[in-house]
């Protein structure tokens, strides 16, 4: 059994890797692309040459990610090896397979738009990629092997650095305007990016200390249909014991729920807390 849950999860991860690489080639082709705008890494690189010289994106992403792939065999974890060529060769055919659909939207000169979905796009995909433990090469091996020699190394900053050259090269190649749109681009994509990482549904975590704890627990329980947990909490003032009631909610149940707590106990006391991420029963889990 556990074994079918490993290659259904495998099966999962695939899936949405060639998904994510799909969705950001659309954000490559249909806008960045169609405006001259370049994206990060190692596909920022890639679209210069084939701006200048003609050569598709998609075969340089392949090529320029062959002698880091050997080199991420040798030195780094084979299962981070096996998903980022997933991911690289998702990326390199998805690019090639959506070329066609470059000037599939006719809109003219308005630089603000392509840049604004194409990084939209990207970070969706990329997102996808990066929930299932993918990778789609370039900087991304880069940045493993300096962690892996240079433990203190600043990732964070390498990352940026390495697109600020790429449109640094932009705004020689293309011209400032370009280059000033592609960096607004990118700012589009790692915000969204991040999002995708911490969950368009953010969850809550509500701290409860009342009187009336047991209204309070059959509410969450038989109304909210949620769970919750009781822990023993002491106050260093008056050296009382009571229930501090531990709840995890959606957003959206969280503002009843604080309602409700203070109907039923208008003196009660609660701490509202934001969560990125919850695994666990009642909280779907891709």
């Amino acid at each position: 059994m556990n074994t079918y849950y490993k290659y259904k999860a495998t099966l999962i991860d695939v899936i949405f890797i060639f998904l994510g690489c799909t969705i950001a080639s659309l954000g490559v082709n249909l806008f960045l692309s169609h405006a001259k705008l370049l994206s990060g890494g190692a596909t920022g690189l890639a679209l210069i040459l084939e701006y200048t010289i003609g050569l598709p994106a998609g075969i340089v992403v392949f090529l320029l990610n062959i002698p880091l792939l050997i080199i991420s065999y040798k030195k780094l974890d084979k299962s981070f090896t096996i998903y980022t060529t997933l991911g690289m060769l998702s990326l390199s055919i998805s690019l090639m397979l959506t070329k066609p659909l470059t000037n599939l939207i006719p809109l003219e000169n308005d630089l603000l738009i392509f840049c604004i979905y194409g990084g939209v796009l990207c970070g969706i995909g990329y997102g996808l990629v990066f929930l299932r433990n993918g990778s789609t090469g370039g900087t991304d091996i880069i940045t493993m092997l300096i962690r892996k020699k240079f433990s203190n190394f600043n990732i964070g900053a390498l990352g940026f650095s390495l697109n600020i050259i790429i449109i640094i090269l932009g705004a020689i190649i293309f011209g400032i305007p370009q280059a000033l749109y592609t960096l607004i681009s990118l700012f589009i994509q790692s915000t969204v990016l991040d999002r995708m990482l911490k969950g368009f549904s953010s969850k809550k975590l509500l701290l409860i200390l009342t009187e009336k704890e047991e209204e309070v627990i059959e509410y969450v329980i038989k109304d909210l249909h949620r769970g919750v947990t009781s822990l023993v909490a002491e106050g260093e003032y008056t050296h009382d014991r009571k229930k501090m009631l531990y709840c995890i909610v959606t957003s959206r149940q969280m503002i009843l729920l604080k309602n409700i707590v203070h109907q039923i106990d208008p003196m009660a006391f609660i701490t509202i807390i934001d969560i990125s991420e919850v695994r666990g029963k009642g909280f779907i889990n891709i």
